[in-house]
């Protein structure tokens, strides 16, 4: 899940480099550094956020036209300042930054001791910078290119890497497998990185990578090929991204910005997809595969953490008015379970970044056995986006906060879509029914925005609970999703344990958490589940637990029985889950601001998970 930007051309690089990686950043802040060449290779590295190396590197030489840099969540070895990224081979011919995991490091490092190699750091990544000296060094007439590939040649595992030879110094390499990389295209200068945002103020032309793919780029030209050596056609993509997207604005923190952003990001996802008469749905890139879709004998949703409970909505939904079979599977578990996929399935990989490892895994894994595979992510030329036979795109924005917040609506935005469209096919809901959700959708932002305005009082009821040790959140039917993204929230940013429980399940272990301590949060719209989550929350109120309940706005009844409520407007049971989730976005972030959290880099987490 690290970081990496790469520049060479004829600007000055260290202010490209720092300034990307303050942008990427949300990837991993356990340690930064830089690599510049400027007559000789200058490394400059140390444990910390990047704003620890701004301040390592103040009064040292940064200037160059060539460089790298990254940022770390550490994988192998502890984050201290040795570990941290560039890695620098024994002899100091290369310097490499690397994103994802070598599998097989322990072995290649054994057999490079043996040949006399002396390792400074307990990296993966110092293994193959070694490796890839030891070719160049040990080789007839082997150039840098030539060793970066013989060594990805024995490479198990994934990586995204920048690699510089400071015999070689007008040109950088770059390589990927796994993990994402960008190579971006100037007037006579070449950016890399593992995403768009630390480069996208400097140009809009961006060719993604994919597996295997080697680019090797100079102030005059690339050059693509395989690890094999073979060429490799390449398309140029026009990225829409503003630097204001990147920017916090007046907000304290990105994941506040994002969180009221939805009534927007929302409009933007179903905007162009419902007609403007609000009669029908469109789902442009899902036309080739539509029917199989709807001749599917099951559909199965892949995702993790937030994508998961995304799933789960579209699994009820999909179910109710489609009537076809639906599996939500943890991409992390679907891969390696050996599941049972055939022609008639249909698999949708859902995720932000459109990267996750798990969940690309084990989409390539269901396309090889067969099943029509489709894609819900929310960046475009991302790589499940291009492994997929179709799917749709969230069009969220940028999302820098760890904690995924517009993302989720986003996608049971997309969900909620799919599952109409597959019912209208199929015949499977009336009409009128149809027409009604599809108002209902529609009329979510507006709705989104009158929660929002209550953010003072959200903070009010924070306040009180913020010095809980744990929580305990229910929900039924739709809304079940909902109480596990908040607690998932609620434990992502403010470290509190929480749990989300189906609220059926309450007599069946959790209640015997219940006392005086306990903040129980339950997600509690009227719909027809409403009597039994009232018989619920008297439960918990009979062993004296602190209930804070969402409500749908006017039910008096819970708002006299509960300590604290969010209100929410009314919508259809299948619509409230874009609705419910935003007071627990808003407690989860106050709670996390209020006990000092660092809320948009929160510890041991990073945005994409790119390595297992």
């Amino acid at each position: 899940m690290c970081g990496i930007v790469g520049y060479i051309g004829d600007k000055n690089v260290y202010p490209i480099l720092i300034g990307g990686l303050q942008r990427l950043e949300y990837r991993g802040y356990d340690s930064a550094g830089i690599a510049i060449f400027n007559e000789d290779l200058k490394v400059y590295k140390c444990k910390g956020k990047v704003s620890d190396l701004e301040n390592y590197v103040a009064s040292k030489d940064v200037h160059g036209t060539v460089g790298m840099g990254h940022t770390r969540w550490a994988t192998h070895g502890e984050p201290n300042d040795t570990n941290a990224h560039p890695h620098t081979s024994m002899n100091g011919n290369f310097v490499l930054v690397h994103n994802g995991i070598i599998e097989n490091y322990a072995e290649i490092k054994s057999d490079l001791i043996k040949k006399g190699i002396v390792f400074k750091t307990e990296t993966d990544t110092e293994v193959l910078c070694n490796l890839i000296e030891f070719y160049y060094e040990k080789g007839e007439n082997v150039s840098a290119e030539l060793a970066v590939r013989m060594a990805l040649s024995k490479i198990v595992g994934a990586y995204g890497i920048v690699v510089f030879c400071k015999n070689e110094p007008d040109k950088l390499i770059a390589a990927r497998k796994g993990s994402p990389l960008v190579v971006g295209i100037g007037r006579g200068e070449y950016f890399l990185a593992s995403d768009a945002t630390p480069i996208v103020e400097y140009t809009d032309s961006m060719i993604y990578l994919n597996d295997e793919d080697v680019a090797i780029v100079s102030k005059d030209g690339l050059t693509l090929k395989t690890i094999q050596n073979d060429p490799v056609a390449f398309k140029v993509t026009k990225v829409d991204l503003s630097i204001g997207d990147l920017e916090k604005g007046n907000f304290e923190h990105f994941m506040l910005k994002e969180i009221f952003e939805q009534p927007k990001t929302i409009a933007d996802t179903f905007r162009g997809r419902i007609k403007a008469d609000q009669s029908d749905i469109v789902l442009g890139g899902l036309i080739d595969v539509f029917p199989k879709l709807l001749a599917a004998d099951r559909i199965i949703i892949i995702g993790c953490g937030t994508s998961w409970h995304a799933a789960l909505v579209g699994e009820y939904m999909i179910e109710e008015y489609a009537r076809i079979p639906v599996e939500v599977e943890y991409a992390s578990e679907f891969r390696y379970r050996k599941p049972i996929l055939g022609e008639k399935d249909v698999v949708i990989a859902i995720s932000q970044s459109g990267e996750t490892a798990d969940t690309l895994a084990a989409l390539k894994m269901a396309k090889e056995m067969g099943a029509t595979i489709l894609g819900v992510c929310n960046v475009v030329g991302s790589s499940i986006s291009r492994e997929t036979d179709g799917g749709v795109y969230t069009h969220a924005g940028v999302e820098i906060g760890v904690a995924s917040t517009k993302a989720f609506t986003a996608q049971v935005t997309v969900m909620i879509m799919l599952a109409l469209k597959l019912a209208k096919e199929k015949g499977t809901i009336a009409p009128e029914l149809y027409g009604s959700l599809i108002r209902d959708l529609a009329e979510v932002p507006g709705k989104v925005k009158s929660i929002l305005v209550k953010h003072p009082h959200i903070k009010e009821i924070a306040e009180k609970y913020k010095d809980a040790v744990n929580a305990l959140y229910l929900g039924r039917g739709y809304l079940f999703p909902v109480a596990l993204e908040g607690a998932l929230k609620l434990k992502e940013i403010s470290y509190i344990h929480a749990e989300g429980y189906a609220a059926g399940e309450m007599k069946h272990g959790p209640i015997a958490l219940v006392d005086t301590n306990l903040p129980v949060v339950v997600v509690a719209a009227k719909d027809s589940y409403y009597e039994k989550i009232v018989s619920n929350i008297q439960e918990v109120k009979a062993r004296k637990g602190n209930i804070i309940a969402v409500v749908t706005e006017g039910d008096s009844h819970l708002k006299e029985m509960c300590n604290d409520v969010f209100e929410i407007p009314k919508s259809h049971p299948a619509i409230a889950p874009l609705l419910a989730i935003i007071p627990l976005q808003l407690f989860s972030y106050y709670i996390a601001v209020l006990r000092g959290c660092n809320v948009d880099q929160p510890r041991n987490l990073a945005k994409s998970v790119t390595v297992e």
